[in-house]
């Protein structure tokens, strides 16, 4: 039986998540629309939202594309600076590493974080 694309995606986050549950770093969650791009720093426990950052809460123009995942990447690394997190376990949500995600997760490690 073959997986619709959201149910393989559900099944590589569930995968990432249950190898690095035991691991105790905090996670760089991402989560993408076709309109807008959401990332968040979840505690090691998985019970508190360190920092979030989104293209929705920022009201930005066009959410959809590589520019405001960028935005979003930097301001993300701010916050998680202030919060004093450094090392994260980047969580991708089972999307593929290209595009918008790959333009965050460079935007983060040039912002500082670690991962």
């Amino acid at each position: 039986m073959k997986l619709t694309k959201k149910e393989a995606r559900l099944r590589r986050a569930t995968k990432f998540r249950a190898k690095h549950a035991d691991k105790g770093t905090e996670r760089l969650c991402v989560h993408k629309t076709s309109t807008h791009i959401y990332a968040q720093i979840i505690s090691s426990c998985g019970t508190k939202t360190l920092a979030s950052a989104s293209t929705l809460a920022n009201k930005a123009k066009n959410g959809g594309n590589v520019d405001a995942a960028t935005l979003i990447g930097t301001q993300i690394a701010e916050a998680a600076i202030k919060a004093n997190v450094v090392k994260v376990a980047f969580d991708r949500s089972g999307f593929k590493y290209h595009g918008r995600i790959k333009a965050l997760a460079d935007a983060a490690r040039d912002g500082g974080l670690d991962f």
